[in-house]
């Protein structure tokens, strides 16, 4: 990368990539530290409730223990392993594990349901995957085309030699992270090595110029999640950023405030749904250096807040899978302004087009680093994100001097606990039970969550109380706990266009009509 300037506006006029003909994240984020650094601590291991140091040294053998076990089972350039792991080492030397034999990782939510794991296994074609042994029951009995290796690390035991990292390009496939599902079935973003790089600027920028003096980074966030894993996990390696492993079951203000006196972690990515509920409790967390959040717009209440609470000012992002960290607020090059997601960040041209009454598409033109490759095995998903020259967002907003403000979505996706929920995979997921005719699911408002999913189902016997139960376990069961209806609405009849797709505007006024009446 380019050195920083001083000032935003330097910054972003002496940027440019720097993607070298050969770039391979093993190498970026453990290798090039475990040769210089070896004792350069990675990652800090507090998931057990203990709290383990993990070098750089130690990372490297790892990864290369692992790398060594999967090319014995066949594994090789191109190949699909998926990674069903939460917060611990072993996830991150799995990720660098299959970049070194340059096959394709493909992270995983450990509280993922069966339909959702199938669905992601075998659009990928995954031939491996790496996990822990809850996880590996719960593979065992899945219904998956291609019958992947399940591999626990712990388990393995065999050759500790050095592993030669397959030499790669910036645009060689590395990972594949899944969509939501906003407008169908998730689809798989698929990122060349060249997908760090593009994170680097805007997770500098949104941690206040990272990397400061004594920097230790931390999420309550999954690593499975883009926003986990590129967003701090990779880039912390990438700098040498001591990253805390450390994801609740539950995540509480007490515990998080515990976690952060504990290991003196100084930079958090909260979610908003994590900042509402250490905000209800009255938490403070004094010490950390900088707090980053994306996902949905924070107020100017919150931002007042945030200073109380942390003593500076959170500086919030914007991105998507497909093309993440181009938007970002920091505090130390320009003041936030309440309500806006922040400016472009260097190396990402951000504007709008398709402009209606001062309010267009936010789109990001080619070029930035970040960028999806192509949607995985979904030629014409891809053709449709693209506008020319232009990757379309799916979000509409302003620009005024610069700065960037988030007006709303141009499709029915529902944004829950920092949960980017795609309707139609609810659906499905509802539309699979046998009492079930038809059914509609959208957002509704909810002070803590931003948005709860609300399903509307058309039964095809009498509802009853039981039948809302078993059809929130049902979705919870398959798909994901975040994702299930937290209200059910049984009505005789969805409301319809002509062409028989369901108006969800007119579900959604029901909502507030109810609302207004109560």
């Amino acid at each position: 990368m380019t050195p920083k300037p001083a000032s935003y506006d330097a910054w972003r006029a002496a940027f440019q990539w720097d993607l070298p003909d050969q770039l391979n994240m093993a190498f970026e984020v453990c290798d090039r530290w475990a040769e210089t650094d070896p004792d350069r601590v990675a990652i800090i291991d507090a998931s057990g409730g203990g709290m383990t140091a993990v070098s750089f040294g130690d990372l490297r053998r790892m990864a290369d223990t692992l790398a060594h076990h999967l090319a014995a089972l066949g594994i090789k350039r191109g190949d699909r392993v998926g990674v069903l792991r939460t917060q611990h080492p072993w996830t991150a030397a799995a990720h660098i594990a299959i970049w070194k034999l340059g096959a394709i990782s493909i992270p995983l939510f450990v509280l993922f349901g069966d339909d959702a794991l199938c669905t992601r296994l075998n659009d990928a074609g995954a031939k491996a995957v790496v996990t822990d042994a809850e996880g590996a029951e719960k593979l065992a009995v899945l219904n998956v085309k291609t019958a992947p290796q399940r591999v626990v690390p712990e388990e393995i035991s065999g050759s500790k030699l050095p592993f030669d990292t397959v030499q790669t390009t910036p645009s060689d496939p590395a990972v594949i992270i899944y969509t939501s599902g906003t407008t169908g079935a998730p689809k798989g973003a698929l990122h060349g090595h060249r997908i760090l790089r593009g994170h680097l600027p805007g997770v500098e920028m949104s941690h206040d110029l990272l990397p400061q003096a004594d920097d230790c980074l931390w999420t309550p966030a999954d690593w499975a999640w883009i926003g986990g894993l590129f967003d701090v996990l990779m880039p912390g390696l990438y700098h040498g950023i001591p990253v805390v492993a450390a994801r609740f079951d539950k995540f509480t203000p007490e515990a998080a405030a515990y976690l952060v006196a504990r290991t003196g972690i100084r930079n958090v990515f909260f979610p908003p749904t994590a900042l509402k509920m250490l905000k209800a409790a009255g938490a403070t967390l004094p010490g950390l250096r900088s707090v980053a959040s994306g996902g949905e717009p924070l107020g100017a209440k919150m931002l007042a807040w945030g200073r109380d609470a942390f003593g500076l000012t959170i500086n919030e992002f914007y991105g998507q899978t497909e093309c993440n960290m181009t938007v970002s607020s920091c505090d130390v090059l320009f003041p936030a302004v309440p309500g806006a997601i922040g400016r472009a960040v260097p190396g990402h041209d951000v504007q709008l087009i398709n402009m209606v009454d001062g309010e267009g598409d936010i789109a990001v033109r080619r070029g930035s680093a970040s960028m999806l490759l192509e949607y995985w095995n979904n030629p014409a998903a891809t053709k449709a994100k693209f506008q020319g020259d232009w990757l379309l967002t799916g979000d509409r907003g302003t620009i005024t001097d610069g700065v960037i403000r988030f007006v709303g979505r141009d499709d029915d996706v529902i944004t829950s606990s920092g949960y980017r929920i795609g309707p139609a995979e609810v659906e499905d997921c509802l539309m699979t039970h046998s009492d079930v005719a038809s059914a509609a699911v959208v957002g509704k408002p909810d002070t803590l969550r931003t948005e709860i999913v609300c399903a509307f189902v058309v039964t095809k016997g009498d509802p009853s109380e039981s039948l809302r139960n078993d059809l929130q376990t049902h979705v919870k069961t398959r798909l994901a706990a975040y994702e299930y209806p937290r209200e059910i609405h049984f009505v005789d009849a969805l409301p319809m266009t002509v062409t028989g797709k369901v108006l969800r505007r007119e579900l959604r006024a029901r909502l507030v009509n109810v609302e207004s009446a109560s």
